[in-house]
């Protein structure tokens, strides 16, 4: 029996590696004459980095930048050689090089995980970490820059970012709006571009498999804003605060507004639509790429079973990005798939998928996170069993 191992990370618990490995030591106890092959995964979030360069492609470098409520962390980014790229995900990207491809995570500069629960505040957080990492890239002489942008703290609409750019943010009397945060967007005017002599960014890719655009009732304030500390009043009124600064950044940029309905444009509380607007970002696929990157066609065409899973698994999950867009592939494939998840709710699972919890009834959450590497090594020692496997 060949098994694949291919989980994402369990939020607030555990990392990809960590989860796959997990997995592994359980079903080498439950069936030691298996085959395993471990492919951690991510689609544009945590772990994104690390991800790509499990194998020891590429520099991973770290540097310290501004987090997402203004402290300083330490972000690690990788500068990637041409030659270390699956030549489908460099077709993916529409990149050759010669130089290095710089891969960039969010999450580790303005990631939710960075902010305490009971501090989570998007009016006051920042994505000016995110252009500090890219200017970091282009300074070390990157020749496209790949990032990552889900598991984000912030709804900014990339203004941190675009900030550490060189991008100002001014007010009726020309001065700075200094930081351009949410809670100080009434204060702005007019945005206003680096001057002529900066630099130029090489090419910018968004990795993200949202499809929400920036504004309305499914854009980046209503869809992800509750997750990342707003109450249900504040909804509307950031909504519409983003609305207006959206306007002066279309203004200041030349972009058509009906740029900011392109599914994606909400993705990191509208970092996409900002990076779009003024740095000619394009999206790409996560997911997608991360099965180009990481040749995950080729490792399910030869795995009897898959087994993948993440913190959470719904109906959203199988919408195309990390787990779900495996468990569909490999069930397109005919392959057995199993999902394991710490919180599953799914109304109709597609036919042939084996759904498992892997938390006890009845146990806290407060409790489960910190047991997940035994759970999940419990659940996987009695799949077989439990899945009809032989």
């Amino acid at each position: 029996m060949r098994v694949l191992v291919a989980l994402d990370k369990f939020k607030e618990a555990l990392a990809a590696p960590a989860a796959c490995a997990a997995v592994a030591a359980g079903l080498r106890a439950a069936h030691p004459d298996w085959t395993l092959d471990l492919c951690p995964l991510a689609d544009g979030g945590d772990g994104f980095v690390a991800a790509l360069t499990a194998d020891g492609r590429g520099e991973t470098r770290a540097t310290t930048v501004a987090g997402p409520l203004g402290q300083p962390v330490s972000a690690a980014w990788a500068l990637v050689p041409p030659a270390a790229i699956p030549r489908a995900a460099l077709d993916r990207l529409g990149f050759a090089g010669p130089a290095p491809l710089a891969v960039i995570e969010m999450a580790a500069c303005s990631g939710l995980a960075l902010v305490p629960r009971d501090r989570r505040a998007p009016w006051q957080s920042s994505s000016h970490g995110v252009g500090q990492l890219l200017l970091a890239a282009a300074h070390a002489g990157a020749g496209a820059l790949l990032l990552g942008v889900g598991g984000s703290a912030t709804n900014d609409l990339g203004l941190g970012a675009l900030h550490a750019l060189g991008w100002r943010a001014l007010d009726g009397a020309g001065r700075p709006v200094d930081p351009p945060t949410p809670g100080r967007w009434a204060e702005i005017v007019r945005l206003a571009p680096p001057p002529p002599a900066t630099p130029r960014l090489p090419p910018i890719h968004i990795a993200c498999d949202v499809a929400n655009p920036l504004l309305g009732p499914r854009g980046a304030t209503f869809a992800y804003g509750p997750q990342k500390g707003l109450a249900p009043a504040e909804l509307p009124l950031l909504d519409a605060a983003m609305a207006r600064t959206a306007a002066l950044l279309a203004a200041a940029t030349g972009s058509s507004p009906a740029l900011f309905d392109t599914p994606g444009a909400g993705a990191a509380g509208g970092v996409a639509a900002g990076l779009m607007a003024a740095a000619g970002a394009r999206l790409v696929g996560g997911f997608d790429l991360v099965a180009d990157w990481l040749d995950l066609r080729r490792r399910l065409a030869r795995a009897d079973l898959v087994i993948t899973g993440e913190g959470a698994f719904d109906d959203s999950s199988l919408a195309g990005k990390g787990p779900g867009g495996l468990a569909r592939a490999a069930l397109a494939a005919g392959k057995r798939t199993v999902v394991f998840a710490g919180r599953i709710q799914m109304r109709e699972p597609p036919p042939g998928l084996v759904l498992r919890p892997i938390t006890p009834p009845g146990l806290p959450l407060a409790e489960a996170l910190p047991a997940t590497a035994r759970l999940l090594e419990a659940s996987a020692a009695r799949l077989p069993y439990a899945a009809g496997l032989p």
